[in-house]
């Protein structure tokens, strides 16, 4: 399977470019004072570091990895195809969908439905990345323990969860990737298969995130929905590390192609700049589309 792709990426549209500009601009002046935030987050907020914000950041060297795992949602698929090495990868700010879908399995067990509280962090979570509210429910879930013991219900494998209160710093895989988003979008395609981990989470947990992923704010919509038509749900993430200056930048979602549902997720890390990561992201997610739906 091939590791990179070549195509060309059209210009983002103006919002996104500012997006990132915004991102970048308060990455730079946050690096510049010892970071307290612990992982990625909205586009005003800069990402977490692995190292003390004083570390001294080293001239990046060698080139970017990518891998990307694609599963039609409407031919009864099991498994993904894969576009890369299935290596693990941080999760940055991806991760905010795995610690919603946490907290609505913990809810289930609990024989209840979210607090408005739980709420009032879950949305801005995912809608508009907010770390604040990913750091109360990242704690109230138990932290990596809570998060690996749901996804042990919910069919991931190769997903540990990041050291103390640093969420940002899960390690996963594209194939987890898809394995966590058939726990929340399997039933939405047309071919009906047997019962698997993705039952563990009710229809209404599973409408929630779904929701919430297709009402993400407008300067964050980009990554994998640049190879879909209008109908997407997304999450994405960003994280620049401190020891090396170089971006880990993922995206993970739905999108529809052609009347056909795909689950899609690429990783990658190593690139020099936030706007390199989003192209490298995209132009992968548009290569492993046009792939998996050639002959359709």
């Amino acid at each position: 399977m091939p590791h990179a792709f070549s195509p060309s990426r059209p210009k983002p549209a103006p919002s996104v470019r500012r997006g990132r500009r915004r991102a970048l601009a308060c990455a730079g002046a946050l690096l510049a004072s010892v970071t307290t935030l612990l992982s990625v987050g909205t586009a005003h907020a800069a990402p977490a570091h692995a190292a003390p914000a004083t570390a001294p950041a080293t001239t990046p060297q060698g080139k970017p990895r990518v891998t990307a795992a694609v599963l039609g949602l409407d031919d009864g698929s099991r498994r993904p195809t894969l576009y890369g090495e299935d290596a693990a990868y941080d999760t940055a700010s991806i991760i905010k969908v795995d610690i919603l879908a946490t907290l609505l399995l913990q809810a289930q067990d609990a024989g209840r439905h979210l607090t408005a509280q739980e709420r009032a962090h879950a949305e801005p979570m995912i809608k508009s990345s907010d770390n604040a509210a990913a750091n109360a429910l990242w704690r109230q879930i138990g932290q990596a323990t809570g998060l690996e013991s749901a996804n042990k219900r919910l069919g991931l494998t190769a997903t540990k969860g990041g050291p103390g209160a640093r969420w940002g710093l899960t390690r996963t895989t594209a194939s987890d990737q898809i394995r966590l988003l058939r726990a929340v979008f399997d039933g939405q395609g047309t071919a009906s298969g047997p019962k698997t981990a993705s039952s563990a989470l009710t229809e209404e947990s599973k409408a929630y995130i779904r929701t919430l992923m297709t009402r993400i704010q407008s300067d964050q919509a980009w990554g994998v929905s640049a190879a879909s038509g209008t109908q997407w749900a997304l999450k994405n993430g960003w994280l620049q590390r401190n020891t090396s200056g170089l971006w880990d930048v993922n995206s993970v979602g739905r999108i529809t192609v052609n009347g056909h549902h795909y689950l899609v997720a690429v990783l990658s890390d190593g690139s020099r700049s936030m706007d390199e990561g989003v192209t490298l992201v995209e132009r992968t997610a548009r290569q492993a589309i046009a792939a998996a739906t050639a002959g359709n």
